[in-house]
């Protein structure tokens, strides 16, 4: 069986590859990181250097493979539109049209609950419930209109399925917990708001187990969307002071309001806009949010018709991933 994954060279995309070609796959990975690609060589995965922006390229790699995941985006809580439309949107439509051409089995996409968002606190969020009318950055709107590219080509015949996956973490994470811990390690974290935030986690195998249920779904669940978490509400904070405590370091909080935190981050967010090119400003108004809003999903839906179980808990991840975070930290 061949597959073929797209972002594999990033966290999720190379966990799935991993994991695809220890199951018996024939794996094809494309990615931008040669690095990296050439681990995943090494561990019997065809690697395959290409822009997502590519049309001729990935419309020729969807050549002869059985399914396609689509997990490759830009993903940043800031930049220019340009290029997120360019790989976001331009790419879905380019991996869209290669499996339309060679009659792909199922394309499962990887989407993003950040579309939900818009600096408001939201609980159990569903598939379902009503989208804001502006999105919180150009990530989200992009992977909306990429999203909306899969919807278009699910009427026109293609079989699609896709998974919103909530803030990823586990060894191999660059990202999120990270981000959090090198915050820490300057200093201060501040503490936005009254600190009781309650957000998601998913912890990466997981959200490969819920790739690989959407190979042999049903196929009611074809053209249909899924939140994807751990199932267990987190307090932000605590999953701070349990991580730097796993890590044998001390945690100083220092309380700042919300309101006075999207004043700064709005300030920083125009300085950057008009004074620094477009520069990625030290706080964000999507980052205030994300430190002072309880925002959290329902997977009711992915437990009932994917039968979603999230294996790992969270506190076992979180372990996993501080003792990779011990070995791998510079």
């Amino acid at each position: 069986m061949n597959v073929l994954v797209t972002g594999a060279t990033g966290f999720l995309g190379q966990k799935l590859a991993y994991r695809l070609v220890s199951l018996g796959f024939n794996v094809t990975g494309i990615g931008r990181n040669w690095e990296i690609g050439k681990q995943l060589t090494e561990k019997g995965i065809t690697f395959e250097a290409a822009a997502l922006e590519n049309q001729e390229r990935i419309i020729e790699l969807c050549r002869n493979q059985d399914y396609v995941f689509h997990s490759g985006a830009l993903s940043s809580p800031w930049g220019k539109y340009k290029e997120f439309y360019s790989a976001n949107v331009i790419g879905t439509k380019n991996v869209i049209e290669g499996c339309k051409k060679w009659k792909v089995k199922r394309l499962i996409h990887v989407s993003t609950p950040s579309l939900y968002f818009y600096y408001d606190e939201r609980r159990d969020v569903k598939e379902t419930d009503p989208l804001p009318e502006k999105f919180v950055n150009h990530y989200a709107e992009t992977k909306y209109l990429a999203e909306l590219e899969v919807d278009k080509a699910f009427q026109e015949g293609l079989p699609t399925i896709t998974i919103r996956p909530r803030a990823i973490f586990g060894p191999g994470d660059n990202a999120i917990l990270p981000r959090l811990i090198r915050v820490c390690e300057k200093g201060v974290f501040p503490k936005i708001g009254n600190g009781e935030v309650e957000i998601d986690l998913t912890y990466v195998e997981n959200v490969v187990d819920a790739l690989l249920l959407c190979l042999s779904s049903e196929e009611s669940t074809l053209g249909t969307k899924y939140n994807i978490t751990n199932g267990v509400r987190v307090n932000l904070y605590d999953m701070i002071n349990d991580v730097m405590g796993q890590l044998n370091k001390t945690t100083k909080f220092r309380n700042i309001s919300t309101k006075k935190a999207f004043f700064i981050a709005r300030l920083l967010e125009c300085t950057s806009t008009i004074c620094l090119g477009g520069k990625e400003p030290l706080l964000t108004r999507y980052t205030v949010s994300v430190l002072s809003q309880s925002q959290t999903l329902s997977i009711e839906k992915a437990r009932r018709e994917l039968g979603y179980r999230p294996a790992l808990s969270i506190e076992d991840g979180t372990k996993e991933f501080v003792e990779w975070w011990k070995m791998h930290a510079n």
